[in-house]
């Protein structure tokens, strides 16, 4: 089965058992190569996980991007970055390296980031990811005019710039996403889910047609799931 599912009692014991697990992970990785390489979803869910993380890692050496980003200057409230820096602060050996330019100007950040990115190819030690109601992950939205290059598996591009359609009302902003084949250049990739109705989404989405896992599918996060040769760890809770 392309996915394996961890069921939490409750949103508390989904951020313990996260935070055990990326500890495990960042350990493991520092004794390998000395530091730990983590793509992290921005939003307000994950930023308990996040702080838990920061607070238990005392004297690890630890980089991380965001998945994606709005297109906002840093000093906006809907920064994924800045939340993260924040929610790190205060633990000198964690690196936050934004997506974007520091005045969010859209062709801009997508050459810093794919910059970025093409000096840093090793895999993730890990990547966590969020998901939408209408099916998307990191910022690749149904509707999308470019979501086909952001899930092509034998895409070549590790960061796409995109405008969902339509926009969100609470974040109407254009993003920088990494793609779904730089997501899963990953030991280990984690899907995060709460409530009721997204778990709705994620059974349509699991039960959609692998055919269909693909940008003319319902779902983005059905080509996640479905992609070959990759096992999504999915973390959900009431």
């Amino acid at each position: 089965m392309p996915w394996i599912e961890h069921d939490h009692a409750s949103s508390d014991a989904l951020v313990a058992h996260l935070v055990d697990t990326l500890i495990d992970t960042c350990n493991h990785a520092t004794r390998e190569h000395r530091s730990a390489w983590l793509a992290l979803a921005g939003g307000r869910t994950p930023l308990p996980i996040y702080a838990a993380l920061a607070a238990a890692l005392p004297s690890a050496s630890l980089t991380v991007i965001t998945t994606d980003e709005r297109c906002v200057p840093h000093t906006h409230p809907a920064c994924n970055a800045t939340a993260l820096r924040a929610a790190f602060a205060g633990h000198a050996g964690i690196v936050v390296n934004p997506l974007t330019r520091e005045d969010g100007d859209v062709q801009a950040s997508l050459k810093q980031t794919r910059a970025m990115l093409a000096l840093n190819q090793q895999p993730f030690d890990a990547v966590l990811l969020g998901m939408g109601a209408d099916g998307h992950f990191a910022s690749l939205f149904p509707g999308a005019d470019n979501l086909a290059e952001g899930l092509a598996l034998d895409s070549q591009t590790d960061a796409i710039a995109t405008l969902p359609d339509p926009l969100p009302p609470e974040a109407p902003f254009a993003r920088i996403s990494l793609t779904l084949p730089r997501l899963l250049r990953a030991s280990a990739v984690h899907l995060v889910i709460t409530g009721d109705d997204k778990r709705r989404v994620l059974r349509q989405a699991q039960h959609q047609d692998a055919v269909d896992a693909c940008p003319a599918g319902k779902y983005p996060v059905a080509a996640l799931l479905h992609a070959s040769d990759h096992c999504v760890q999915i973390h959900w809770s009431p």
